[in-house]
């Protein structure tokens, strides 16, 4: 049975690396050329929402989509979700609407073909360094200026307990909040990290279902940064009473999960 479980952990991860790939390279040409002009930026982000979908689709496990905000297109918001896996921004593009930006780590700059795309379309930020966490903060206020959400990572980073404990919060993105007076959006994933958990640099892909609750906006209007640790302090209890909700009972018909095969095994 370890064999035949492994054989199966095996063929479910070349699937799903097959099915995440390949629309990248069947898309790229045209990211390639999109991505040139600023004008045409909107375009190349709508090629990575469908790119995004499509691998989802074709990972062949449920995703739930629990929306607990009516979302306003005339609204600009900061979301600011859980960081558990690298499956994270795809189930971001995925789910939320609209022209997003993404605050992330500069490392995906780095990643070939991709990372030259992700540097012009989005923003990268090395946490370690004082000049490029300006540099980033500069390009999020700009980014609103200019009509887009912003998703930003409050943790920075994933944490080596993904799925129980967040880490703690930087004041990154609820200053832009509080100095732009735009709600911010709690966003709690918190399967990500069991589908594909962060094992340096070791690809482990196993099979489970997945879910996004998007919940209700927090108002920062009259909000000063007098406020801005209470507001770090809320949207932290939020996304953790969520995590800790479904570490403990997997709801929404996923407590039975693994009884669904074989490739549901950790």
């Amino acid at each position: 049975m370890k064999v035949l479980k492994y054989i199966g952990h095996r063929i479910y991860t070349t699937w799903c690396v097959t099915w995440f790939v390949m629309p990248f390279f069947l898309t790229y040409p045209f990211q390639a050329v999109l991505i040139r002009k600023n004008k045409w930026f909107r375009h190349v982000h709508s090629i990575n929402r469908f790119w995004s979908s499509s691998a989802l689709h074709m990972f062949l496990t449920p995703i739930k989509v629990e929306w607990r905000m009516r979302f306003d297109k005339k609204q600009q918001y900061i979301f600011t979700p859980n960081h558990g896996s690298y499956l994270d921004i795809p189930l971001l593009l995925h789910t939320i609407p609209g022209f997003l930006n993404f605050v992330g780590k500069s490392s995906l700059t780095k990643v070939p073909l991709w990372g030259k795309i992700y540097d012009k379309l989005y923003i990268s930020v090395d946490r370690k360094s004082a000049v490029s966490s300006a540099r980033s903060y500069i390009k999020s206020v700009k980014t609103l200026e200019q009509g887009r959400n912003l998703v930003i990572f409050p943790e920075g980073t994933i944490p080596p307990t993904a799925g129980e404990q967040l880490l703690a919060f930087k004041d990154g993105p609820f200053k832009l909040a509080i100095e732009k007076q735009l709600p911010v959006v709690p966003v709690t994933m918190p399967y990500n990290h069991k589908f594909l958990p962060d094992l340096d640099g070791k690809l482990k892909v196993r099979w489970h279902p997945l879910k996004i609750v998007v919940h209700e906006p927090i108002a920062t209007q009259g909000m000063t940064l007098a406020d801005l640790p209470a507001l770090k302090a809320q949207v932290f209890q939020v996304i953790q009473t969520e995590i800790t909700k479904h570490n403990y009972t997997h709801v929404n018909g996923y407590s039975n999960y693994q009884k669904l095969g074989s490739l549901s095994q950790a």
